[in-house]
């Protein structure tokens, strides 16, 4: 049997197409992406730097009930406190543009390595160690790393007794200016403060940063490729291909498995518009999984993969240099084929939208 009308439909098609093609004034109207932003910006970065913000203040107060009551307890308490707050910001490395970049926030939370010299040079000294005296020193005398090496120590086992009077005081006003920093970073983000999340929101549309939903689409791809590239080849590759513990970041605390894979789930997050219980999965996903589905299973697959591989590293990262290097060099190569996958494969789709 034929169908007539189907032919005259299919000419009436081709028609409009090839007058579209030679008319500049018809405007094909572009795919609306503004869902996966609203997603993406107020579910998966607002939330993970307001969780941020959270457990920063309470490893503040932490800290302070360290040093107002020195026991075995509060300072166990306190390096669980910094833990759960390293968690979020590391989860945030996903997204290292705006202001945790523009406005220096990045190096005052987590420079490294720790200036072990000049912290014992300060403590030695008799400058009042205030929030106001150390929010004015330099990363490498502040941040995640400080309070982590006066909480455990050059070698991880650092006991109450080993305390001085001065390294309670240190502990607590860093504690204090880290948690400012953090909320800091969620105040200029917010709509209520600085709104930064705006440039996101109206991406094409009022946007001062992005003059495209596809820009805004591409910082995002970006953005999970380089921290990719910096824990295959920066956090795991330097330690371990110098042989060097030294060069191996949260080594104090031995949280560095936990630093690496909770840096997969911030590629996660944002890939899949998910934070904790938050967000509806509206997500660069989507975007894929309509143009190449078979590569959307690809790229959830070597995330989880990479995350895997990361966790099943036998004991800490500083013993496996030397006594598990394989189990090392996979999750390397994990974390490698996930980014060259989203360099390869992810990003030129998104930069052809």
């Amino acid at each position: 049997m034929k169908y007539p009308f189907l032919s005259t439909f299919l000419l009436a098609g081709l028609l409009l197409c090839s007058a579209c093609e030679k008319d500049p004034g018809i405007i094909i109207p572009e795919t609306d992406y503004s869902e996966i932003l609203i997603n993406t910006g107020e579910n998966v970065i607002l939330k993970t730097y307001e969780s941020l913000a959270i457990k920063a203040s309470a490893l503040q107060t932490a800290t302070l009930d360290l040093e107002n009551n020195p026991n075995v307890s509060t300072l166990e308490t306190a390096k669980a406190a910094w833990r759960s707050a390293r968690s979020p910001w590391e989860q945030s490395e996903g997204f290292l543009f705006g202001p945790v970049d523009q406005e220096g926030i990045d190096p005052a939370l987590d420079s490294w390595p720790v200036n072990v010299t000049d912290l014992n040079n300060v403590l030695a000294s008799g400058n009042a160690i205030t929030v106001d005296f150390l929010s004015q020193q330099e990363g490498t005398l502040k941040g995640f790393h400080t309070i982590e090496f006066l909480l455990w120590g050059e070698n991880g086992d650092k006991q109450i007794a080993d305390f001085t009077t001065r390294e309670f005081e240190y502990l607590a006003a860093a504690s204090a200016v880290l948690a400012g920093d953090a909320q800091k970073l969620y105040d200029l983000w917010k709509p209520a403060g600085g709104n930064f999340i705006s440039n996101v929101l109206e991406a094409g549309a009022g946007s001062l940063l992005y003059i495209s939903q596809k820009s805004a689409l591409e910082e995002f791809t970006n953005a999970l490729i380089i921290i990719a590239d910096e824990v295959a080849n920066g956090k795991i590759n330097d330690p371990y291909s110098q042989q060097d513990p030294s060069l191996e970041e949260s080594r104090f605390s031995a949280n560095s498995k936990a630093d690496f894979a909770d840096n997969m789930r911030s590629i996660r997050n944002i890939y899949t518009g998910v934070f904790e219980a938050f967000g509806n999965g509206n997500s660069v996903s989507n975007i894929i999984e309509a143009q190449d589905a078979s590569l959307n299973t690809r790229v959830l697959t070597e995330i989880d993969a990479a995350i895997l591989s990361i966790e099943n590293i036998p004991g800490t990262f500083s013993d496996a240099v030397f006594n598990s290097p394989n189990a090392v060099s996979a999750a390397q190569q994990a974390v490698r084929d996930l980014q060259a996958t989203l360099e390869e494969l992810v990003l030129p789709i998104i930069s052809n939208l």
